[in-house]
C-alpha cells in the first residue's frame, strides 16, 4: 500500500454506525411536498369564490353610473366573505386518514397550503378594490382588515376541525359556519360594540379597532389550531406519573 491513512470511520451517529439518520432539513420536506399539496389543493373551489367576490365588488359599479358609498361598501364586505367561503375548504383532503403516519408535522403541512393561497388572496384583493370606482371606494385599508378576519376566521375554522376531530372534508361545515357569522353578527352586534358601521359614522376608528383585536384573537388560535393534538395515550401519562393507569393502579 501507498502508506497514506485512509480514514474510514463515518461520522458518529450516521447510517453506517448503525445510528438514526439524521434529521430532514426543512426544504427538502417543503420540495417534497409541494408537489402533492399543489396537486391536492381545492383550486376549483377558491377559483370559484374569488370570480363570485370580483362580481360582488364590480356590481354597484355596473349596474350604476355613479354608486354611492353605501351600496360600494356593502358590495365589498360581501365579496370578503365570499372569498372567505371557498377558503373554508382549504384544508380539505380526501387522502388525510391514509397519510396520517408521514414524518411531517401538521404545522409545517398546514403552512404550505397556507402559503400558496396568501398571494393569490393577495391579488384577488388588490382587483376587487379596483373593481369598486375610486369615488365610492370605502378606505381601502380598513376594508383589508375586515377582509383579512373574514379569511383568518374560515381558516381558523378549518384548523380546529381538523384539529379537534381530524376530518377530511370540514369545509362544507366551515363554510356554513362563516356565513352563519356574516349574516347574523350585524344584526347580534349591540351598537356600543358595533363592527358593521360606514365611513361617514363617528364610530369608524372604534369599530376598527374591535376588528384588528379580532383578527389577532383569531390568528392566535389558529397558531394553536395547527399544532399536533395531544394524543390520548399521552394526556393518561401526564396524569399518571408512574405511566400506569388508574385502573391498575386500584
Amino acid at each position: 500500500m501507498s502508506g497514506e491513512s485512509v480514514n474510514l470511520r463515518p461520522a458518529a451517529g450516521g447510517p453506517a454506525a448503525g445510528g438514526p439518520p439524521g434529521p430532514v432539513p426543512v426544504p427538502e420536506k417543503v420540495s417534497e411536498l409541494l408537489r402533492p399539496v399543489v396537486r391536492t389543493m381545492p383550486w376549483r373551489m377558491i377559483a370559484a369564490a374569488a370570480g363570485l367576490g370580483l362580481l360582488l365588488a364590480a356590481y354597484p359599479g355596473l349596474t350604476e353610473d355613479e354608486p354611492g358609498g353605501r351600496p360600494a361598501l356593502i358590495a365589498l364586505r360581501a365579496s370578503a366573505v365570499a372569498f372567505a367561503l371557498g377558503a373554508a375548504f382549504l384544508l380539505d383532503d380526501p387522502a388525510r386518514h391514509t397519510t396520517a403516519a408521514v414524518p411531517t408535522r401538521r404545522a409545517l403541512r398546514h403552512g404550505l397550503r397556507l402559503a400558496l393561497l396568501v398571494p393569490v388572496a393577495a391579488l384577488w384583493w388588490a382587483a376587487s378594490l379596483l373593481a369598486v370606482p375610486e369615488p365610492a371606494r370605502p378606505p381601502a385599508a380598513a376594508m383589508t382588515v375586515e377582509a383579512a378576519t373574514a379569511l383568518a376566521l374560515a381558516l381558523t375554522g378549518a384548523a380546529l376541525a381538523v384539529h379537534r376531530g381530524d376530518s377530511a372534508r370540514p369545509g362544507q361545515a366551515v363554510a356554513g359556519f362563516v356565513l352563519g357569522c356574516a349574516i347574523l353578527a350585524p344584526l347580534l352586534c349591540p351598537d356600543d360594540r358595533a363592527l358593521f358601521v360606514g365611513p361617514d359614522d363617528p364610530r369608524w376608528a372604534a369599530a376598527h379597532d374591535r376588528w384588528t383585536v379580532l383578527l389577532c384573537a383569531v390568528l392566535l388560535t389558529g397558531a394553536v389550531a395547527v399544532t399536533e393534538p395531544v394524543r390520548r395515550s399521552v394526556r393518561r401519562r401526564l396524569r399518571s406519573p408512574s405511566g400506569t393507569s388508574d385502573r391498575s393502579r386500584g
